[in-house]
């Protein structure tokens, strides 16, 4: 079973998650995105007030009003498999306001698990099933190209957090329409 409670953004409104024993949070989804709820299969249970969930709004109250909150300021715990829990790791430190792609990523990965290589579609895979959007800030992976794609809650949105976050990439991509 996961808490919920309602927390409503400047383009959004998202549902948070805590855990059973309101300990940590284990999702912050956006109304309507795919993927919403994650893959656990836990009953969710509206309206609470937990500790957590608190902090959680207290965290993207500071990200909307343009701080830099750290998602390690937060107890997180994503379900997933072991795979997928490295990759949203690795998404924990792409810094604020800067970008990163899936290529990168995979090479990343590979390089910490001991493989000599790892795909791209594997990385674009576990990012998109991120259950914490904006505190895992998996907004910040775009494609080789410069595209941005690859955002459950919609590439609107997602250049929506790179434009808040002043992020460099699209102002030196403005000309391209990014």
């Amino acid at each position: 079973m996961y808490y919920t409670a309602d927390y409503n953004t400047p383009i959004g409104k998202l549902i948070l998650a805590a855990d059973d024993r309101g300990e940590a949070l284990t999702g912050a989804w956006f109304e309507g995105q795919k993927y919403f709820g994650g893959t656990s299969g836990h009953e969710l249970v509206e309206g609470c007030s937990l500790a957590v969930l608190d902090d959680a709004r207290s965290w993207l109250d500071r990200y909307f009003s343009g701080e830099k909150p750290s998602p390690d300021e937060l107890p997180l715990a994503p379900y997933g498999s072991r795979f997928r829990q490295e990759v949203w790791r690795l998404l924990c430190e792409i810094p604020y306001g800067q970008v990163t792609t899936y290529g990168k990523l995979a090479a990343e990965a590979a390089r910490r698990v001991g493989k000599e290589k790892m795909s791209a579609q594997a990385i674009g895979g576990a990012v998109g099933h991120n259950p914490i959007s904006i505190i895992i800030p998996c907004h910040r992976v775009i494609g080789t190209d410069g595209s941005l794609t690859g955002y459950a809650g919609g590439v609107e949105l997602k250049e929506w957090l790179l434009i808040h976050e002043g992020c460099k990439h699209l102002a030196a991509d403005s000309s391209k329409g990014v």
